[in-house]
């Protein structure tokens, strides 16, 4: 039970980085789901070929030319942000806890379009195809670049190997396959988007994907809330009725038991998300700071809606699936959910819409993990071929097709290590991992991206060792933390007591990088703070910035 509590606990941030559904227990063959999963699977690939004779360039391959509305764009973020993990896991965080889960959910929900709306516009005017881009405008391109993709691209792997991990247990659990094959299968197609595809595809596929998970997840809040007369009071009543926690799933429980740890998560979740990089290149796809608002706004009252329909799905879960005994093992109701804990949305999805439905619910939430990892890969790729080899290696000289070949082959690598990576890291808990990808995240990636953007006396120095601190501190306080010290390695007690490093790593990054760009004057430290008048300009006015493609 701790350990369901621990991946509820955790189910928000695997919302951007796919599920990882723990103790999956192998299900009959769902005949309806898999069919169902070769459909969606059959029409991205058409997109695919489509959008393949659409990328004739690199601006193309990166970025879809620019040419994707805010609309669509807000879309591709929400479907980014929708994930299987926040269907299953916050529905069954609900299910469990009942208001500890409402308030974390909102709390969740609230935090990122602050985030977002101080970077979105300054990020589309700057930037061209990476993050990278954006925080070596006025430093040393070299120097930074290379550490920016150091950066994304350990964020990447890691989140590689969630979504790997979670992809194949998420089908054990859902569709009867191995494991292995699962994990192939989406490493497989996901290759397919991304090398012939690029962001064109990738977008596509995740503009369907979100389209299906708000159609799917609100029919079944629909048919779940027609057995209560559309009330919520009355959904509320029946709920404190069945629920053994009565009147106190009301109520704030368990959740801020420990403030500090609570806040480090926070922090880390928020501000973690605005280091991610292949949210980041969504900013890229659309053809001015306008529409990078707009996607923005877009993007929130989707995500906001979803989350009320996930929290509507939880607490309709109680009195539907927590009263009927064919949902648990062995029909005791104080026992545990058929499946596993995070089976509570599926379960419900059975009990109003029957087998079919839960067959396309089923597609859908695998289709989720597609679309993620082919954003992942394209963001990791990205890295490789644009800052690493064109701006790095080739001194921004590089051929643009090239360019191209280099991130397709990219890649595939990128592919390949992820099935391999999944199937390795198969019997691991990989709550550890979660940590560590957005403590690096809102430790490493985000002090230098705000501070390049925002901080006129930001040096290369500061940049460069303030960025090294925040992932190394953020990776040593992780590995020396409860989820690893303790429950990998086997020792008995943890050195660093909180499971989340974000509100000592991040603070510390940005120390570093302000102390020691304030101590450098260096030649180059007072050219970078001369340049940034005229980045400044740029990012407020977007005059200079990579124009839209014509398709």
């Amino acid at each position: 039970m701790n350990k369901l509590l621990a991946t509820l606990m955790l189910a928000p941030a695997f919302a951007l980085a796919g599920p990882a559904v723990e103790a999956a227990e192998k299900q009959p063959l769902n005949l309806t789901a898999i069919a169902m999963f070769f459909v969606f699977v059959a029409g991205t690939l058409m997109i695919t070929w489509w959008a393949a004779r659409r990328t004739k360039s690199a601006s193309d391959f990166y970025t879809a030319g620019g040419g994707i509305t805010g609309f669509q764009n807000g879309l591709a973020i929400a479907g980014d942000y929708m994930s299987a993990a926040t269907l299953l896991g916050l529905s069954s965080m609900v299910f469990a806890k009942g208001y500890d889960g409402l308030v974390y959910t909102v709390g969740f929900f609230v935090g990122w379009p602050v985030v977002t709306f101080l970077i979105a516009e300054r990020l589309r005017n700057l930037g061209k195809y990476t993050f990278a881009d954006i925080a070596s405008y006025r430093l040393d391109q070299k120097k930074i670049r290379t550490f920016a993709a150091f950066g994304s691209l350990t964020v990447v792997c890691f989140y590689l190997i969630v979504q790997m991990v979670g992809a194949g247990q998420l089908i054990k659990l859902l569709f009867g396959l191995d494991y292995p094959v699962a994990v192939m299968v989406v490493g497989v197609v996901m290759m397919l988007y991304v090398t012939f595809g690029g962001m064109i595809a990738t977008t596509w596929v995740q503009i369907i994907k979100a389209v299906l998970l708000l159609a799917g997840g609100t029919t079944l809040a629909i048919l779940a809330m027609s057995q209560f007369g559309f009330s919520y009071e009355t959904l509320a009543q029946r709920a404190i009725e069945v629920h053994k926690g009565g009147q106190g799933i009301m109520a704030p429980g368990s959740m801020l038991a420990d403030p500090v740890n609570a806040a480090s998560m926070s922090l880390g979740l928020v501000f973690g998300i605005a280091g991610l990089p292949h949210i980041l290149m969504r900013f890229f796809t659309v053809p001015n700071a306008r529409e990078a608002r707009k996607s923005v706004f877009v993007a929130t009252g989707f995500i906001g809606f979803f989350f009320i329909v996930v929290c509507t799905m939880g607490f309709a879960a109680m009195v539907i699936v927590g009263t009927n005994p064919q949902y648990f093992v062995d029909g005791d109701l104080a026992g545990k959910i058929a499946g596993g804990g995070n089976m509570v949305a599926m379960h419900l999805a059975h009990a109003v819409g029957g087998n079919l439905f839960l067959g396309f619910l089923s597609a859908v939430a695998f289709a989720t993990i597609l679309a993620v990892v082919s954003g992942l890969a394209l963001a990791g790729a990205s890295s490789i071929s644009h800052d690493i080899y064109a701006n790095v290696i080739c001194g921004g000289k590089a051929d643009e097709k090239t360019e191209i070949k280099v991130s397709k082959i990219s890649a595939i690598v990128l592919g390949v290590l992820a099935i391999i990576l999944g199937i390795l890291f198969e019997k691991m808990n990989v709550a550890f991992l979660v940590g560590l990808t957005f403590g690096i995240a809102a430790s490493a990636n985000f002090p230098i991206l705000i501070l390049s953007m925002y901080w006129k006396d930001l040096t290369t120095r500061g940049a460069l060792l303030g960025g090294f601190t925040g992932l190394i501190s953020a990776v040593l306080m992780v590995v020396l933390s409860p989820s690893v010290w303790v429950t990998v390695l086997g020792h008995e007690t943890a050195i660093f007591p909180y499971e989340h490093p974000a509100l000592f790593s991040m603070p510390l990054a940005f120390l570093v990088s302000i102390v020691v760009s304030l101590l450098d004057q260096s030649a180059a430290a007072k050219r970078e703070r001369a340049a940034f008048d005229d980045q400044f300009v740029r990012a407020q006015t977007g005059i200079g910035a990579a124009a839209a493609n014509d398709h």
